[in-house]
């Protein structure tokens, strides 16, 4: 979901993107989408429009898309233009290499930071393994220019440790991304499995452990790696366990809710709640349960410039 002033894009998963009247609830589909391979966990995901919209008509959008007859698709990124009703001109800006079959940990949220970089995330499909490897796009948060092209001070570019495009790496399923109001830098979150989601803030090169550290275990029960913790891994600023599957964050910019500007809202597919992470700068103070069931599982959740918060 993301906003058009007193409007919004609002993606659903099987393939429709929605334009969604904020005061009155009224929906216009939108036309002349992409294919999407809406199978399991991929389909329609992210929707982010540029920050220059009413000028340049642009929105990004994260898919899963598919590339051949057997089934296999991957986490695609492209832009397009939202004229009237319909998009144009689209293109592809990233396809995450390998393409594989299943349905599983596509990821994906997309954002610009401040200097008109996106970084969009990559789930690893269910490959763990493959995570600790940046020869490959699974499991990783990706980097590039507004138009698709590898910026120069990407951390893999030159050194050949990594692919080019990838600006850091094991990550199992990022479903949340946020730019902090004041340092630029993006936060991810991300799905563990039975245990261990993850909130961090991300570092050119860095590796985030998935699955050689991880505070959660197989479903079942069961080790996973070798503990929380090892030396090179960056660690969570913040983890849950048990898991509560946390999905779309945005930080509390706003005059509505003055004592939560700087912290940062979480949703919970799992138990259907919104959380208030309470934050000093990047150091965790606390959380607090907004509310809890009053609407069903929360897949995004985004705070309008007038400081309203959205929960979809």
């Amino acid at each position: 979901m993301t906003h058009v002033t007193e409007e919004a894009l609002v993606t659903e998963k099987p393939g429709r993107l929605q334009k969604v009247n904020l005061e009155t609830g009224k929906k216009t589909e939108i036309q002349n989408l992409p294919e999407i391979h809406a199978v399991g966990q991929g389909g329609l995901l992210d929707v982010m429009v540029h920050p220059d919209f009413k000028q340049n008509q642009k929105i990004f959008l994260t898919f899963s898309a598919p590339l051949n007859a057997s089934g296999d698709a991957t986490t695609t990124l492209i832009s397009a233009r939202l004229e009237g009703q319909q998009l144009s001109d689209q293109k592809i800006l990233f396809q995450a290499d390998p393409a594989l079959p299943g349905g599983h940990h596509f990821g994906s949220r997309v954002r610009m930071a401040k200097d008109g970089m996106l970084y969009f995330s990559v789930g690893e499909r269910g490959r763990m393994k493959e995570a600790q490897d940046p020869q490959n796009h699974l499991g990783t948060v990706i980097r590039l220019q507004e138009n698709g092209k590898v910026p120069q001070d990407n951390p893999f570019l030159n050194n050949r440790k990594g692919r080019a495009e990838i600006f850091s790496y094991g990550h199992r399923n990022p479903q949340g991304m946020a730019l902090h109001p004041k340092s630029g830098k993006i936060w991810v979150h991300e799905h563990g499995p039975q245990g261990g989601d993850e909130i961090n803030i991300l570092k050119a090169g860095a590796n985030y452990g998935w699955p050689k550290t991880t505070f959660g275990e197989q479903y079942g029960g069961g080790k996973i790696g070798i503990g929380p913790k090892s030396p090179g891994i960056e660690e969570p600023l913040l983890h849950w366990t048990p898991s509560i599957a946390p999905s779309g964050m945005d930080f509390y910019q706003g005059d509505i809710f003055p004592n939560w500007n700087g912290d940062l809202l979480v949703g919970s597919l799992k138990f259907r709640m919104l959380i208030r992470v309470d934050l000093e700068g990047s150091l965790v103070q606390g959380q607090e349960v907004v509310f809890q069931d009053r609407i069903g599982r929360i897949r995004d959740v985004r705070v309008s410039p007038e400081g309203k918060v959205y929960r979809f």
